[in-house]
């Protein structure tokens, strides 16, 4: 029978993942997705802690720091619009004073640093290698933060940039806690305010950073989400309607590939039962008071109760309870 389409396998990884594997997710807009499905089906994970950052170098630093629990660094703080930022961060890290942003921005590393000590798996997304640097001090930013372009000066990573910062994160991070593992993956959301030709020079430079630390560190391993989308679903209806960003089904398919690699068995038959939970949580009945619906939420809850001895579901059995008459 003939093919018409590429199926990515995954390489099946040494070291499987379990219910009870701490997992932080760090980068652009795909680890948070990656993070949040992690969050929802009950993994001990930190999705994202420092929001969406697209650059390796900028990524690196926020966990470096995180490793050594610093203060952050005042002289990348801004004001704009009468809101508190920094450069090194993206603005969901913002206030309304510089002290509340200060202590938010400590609070967030210090949170992170714990996890790190005991995480078995950093998950790092890159997005692009493209950077903006600071014409006054020469640091690359995470975030311009809408600070007109004439501030910064615009270049394009070497892959030796980029492996040579990873060694350093690795080496602090395994002195930190030496059994801590990498995955790294290229982001498939596309970068088209760069040009299609220069997000495509972009993710080259990332994928043959990758290629280099995978091959060269036994505890760094690639994941290729970025290729599941551009050879395995390669189709426009698996993007938004923004032709950048994946859709859900594009962000289910490419999950559903990497719990294949990664999770143990035991794992994937939670994963196959907690969806149906997911689902019955999820559902919006027309007539809530309906003898039907009570009975729908009687049979989630006794669902519910059955996994307490496997993940805490005390905050769904606490949802449900509310709706029962």
């Amino acid at each position: 029978m003939r093919t018409f389409r590429t199926d990515v396998s995954i390489r099946p990884a040494i070291t499987r993942i379990t219910l009870k594997t701490p997992i932080l997710t760090a980068g652009s807009c795909f680890a948070d997705a990656i993070g949040q499905r992690l969050l929802q089906f009950k993994f001990p994970a930190l999705a994202n802690p420092f929001g969406v950052t697209y650059n390796p170098l900028s990524i690196h630093k926020q966990l470096l720091r995180s490793i050594g629990n610093d203060r952050p660094e005042p002289h990348t703080f801004l004001k704009s619009q009468q809101v508190h930022l920094s450069y090194d961060f993206h603005s969901e890290l913002s206030a309304l004073t510089r002290e509340e942003l200060f202590h938010k921005i400590a609070h967030t590393t210090e949170t992170t640093h714990h996890f790190l000590k005991t995480a078995c798996w950093i998950m790092l997304t890159y997005g692009t290698a493209w950077v903006y640097e600071r014409k006054d001090t020469r640091d690359v930013v995470a975030n311009c933060h809408k600070v007109p372009q004439s501030e910064f000066s615009k270049r394009l990573l070497a892959e030796s940039e980029i492996v040579s910062s990873f060694e350093k994160l690795a080496e602090e991070l395994r002195a930190l806690n030496p059994a801590a593992r990498f995955i790294l993956t290229v982001s498939p959301v596309r970068h088209l305010k760069d040009s299609l030709e220069l997000n495509s020079v972009s993710k080259s430079i990332l994928r043959t950073a990758c290629h280099a630390l995978s091959t060269r560190f036994a505890h760094v391993e690639y994941f290729p989400g970025y290729e599941i989308m551009l050879d395995d679903l390669r189709d426009y209806r698996f993007y938004k309607s923004d032709m950048i960003h994946p859709t859900e089904d594009a962000e289910e398919y490419i999950w559903d590939k990497f719990a294949e690699g990664y999770f143990d068995e035991k794992t994937k038959v939670f994963l196959a039962s907690w969806s149906g939970i997911l689902t019955a949580l999820n559902h919006r009945p027309f007539y809530p008071a309906s003898e039907n619906h009570q009975k729908f939420l009687r049979d989630t809850l006794k669902k519910l109760e059955l996994f307490k001895d496997t993940v805490n579901v005390d905050e769904e059995i606490a949802i449900v309870e509310k709706q029962l008459l």
